[in-house]
């Protein structure tokens, strides 16, 4: 197998860096389904969705839950705006449960006008989504 090729990736969030350095893919959900990142890739921007993120360096595979920003790949380089992006390893288990539970049980109470329907559903498939990345 030939050695792949890397390319830089530097992935931000309002509440600081969470990679900056060199990555052989990048692998995470945009609105429109899961796209893959290789050195080379055409140019793109395009919206994250709420999705488990794989990352592929020479230290390894890391995974992350990525939940909504914007993702970019200009002249080579890849830019990952996300909203939040958890580590595998940073994921609170307990808590992600707990947030479903809660989630799942004002659903089954119903009652909920559309608005307040949409947040609860966004609330559980946060969950959703940082407890498939940590299991």
């Amino acid at each position: 197998m030939s050695a792949m090729t890397a390319f830089h990736l530097k992935i931000v969030t309002p509440d600081g860096l969470f990679f900056d350095g060199d990555a052989f893919s990048l692998t995470v959900r945009t609105v429109a389904g899961d796209v893959g990142i290789l050195a080379g890739h055409l140019d793109l921007v395009t919206a994250l969705g709420m999705g488990r993120a794989t990352v592929v360096t020479d230290q390894g595979t890391r995974y992350a839950a990525c939940i909504g920003g914007m993702l970019s790949v200009m002249n080579g380089k890849c830019r990952v705006l996300a909203t939040t992006w958890e580590w595998k390893e940073d994921i609170d288990e307990q808590r992600a449960q707990e947030a479903k539970k809660r989630a799942e049980e004002m659903i089954a109470k119903g009652g909920l006008s559309d608005h307040d329907y949409k947040i609860v559903e966004a609330k559980l498939q946060r969950a959703l989504v940082r407890l498939s990345v940590k299991s």
